[in-house]
């Protein structure tokens, strides 16, 4: 059995989905940010940077999104990436984009702390996403396929990670109506049945 530790409103939504989507049994377990749950003893024992997702393994215990999806599809899915070479890194290229730039612009908004300590240094930040978000979406939009799914004709990690990060948008003051290619997306996305079961679970916020 494997356990994902996840709050709804983080990136662990992106591991729920591809379970799913590969129909695998897991045992969800909420790890409550509101009552610091992930600073407890029993949550850094599992992943010392006190962060979600942590998925738990019969071989071990890993972090960081893109390891374990990666993880996940050689295990369970390898379907779930691009034969070709080139295409796969085309996927991993994207998932690292999301991991590196687009999510360290989303975090800017709640979690400046993170990066400064003056309370107008955190201002700043918060005012700077819909700019840094913003220029985020118009990178993806112009460099990804979409046509529907991020890169290649089929779907792969890369489409799960990018649902969940670019869902983030709207609230951090984007105008998806900009991007007409990744709103598509993330319509034919939460359509799937994979996306629905992760929000019926209140997997995902």
């Amino acid at each position: 059995m494997l356990t994902l530790h996840y709050h709804p409103a983080t990136v662990a939504a992106a591991i729920a989905i591809v379970m799913e989507e590969l129909s695998l049994d897991y045992l969800p377990v909420f790890v409550d940010f509101a009552q610091g749950a992930q600073q407890s003893p029993a949550h850094l024992a599992l992943n010392p940077k006190g962060r979600v997702p942590v998925l738990i393994t019969d071989a071990g215990t890993l972090t960081e999104t893109g390891a374990i999806l990666d993880w996940l599809a050689a295990m369970f899915g390898p379907h779930l990436i691009p034969d070709d070479v080139f295409d796969a890194a085309r996927m991993r290229e994207t998932m690292y984009y999301l991991a590196s730039t687009m999510h360290v612009n989303h975090a800017h908004r709640m979690r400046g702390a993170r990066w400064a300590d003056l309370p107008a240094s955190h201002a700043d930040m918060t005012a700077k996403v819909p700019q840094t978000m913003t220029a985020s979406c118009a990178y993806l939009e112009s460099h990804l396929d979409l046509a529907p799914f991020a890169v290649t004709g089929a779907l792969t990690l890369a489409d799960a990670y990018l649902y969940v990060v670019v869902r983030w948008a709207s609230g951090d003051g984007v105008d998806m109506t900009a991007f007409p290619k990744l709103s598509a997306h993330q319509v034919m996305m939460a359509d799937r049945f994979a996306v629905r079961a992760v929000v019926n679970k209140g997997l995902m916020a």
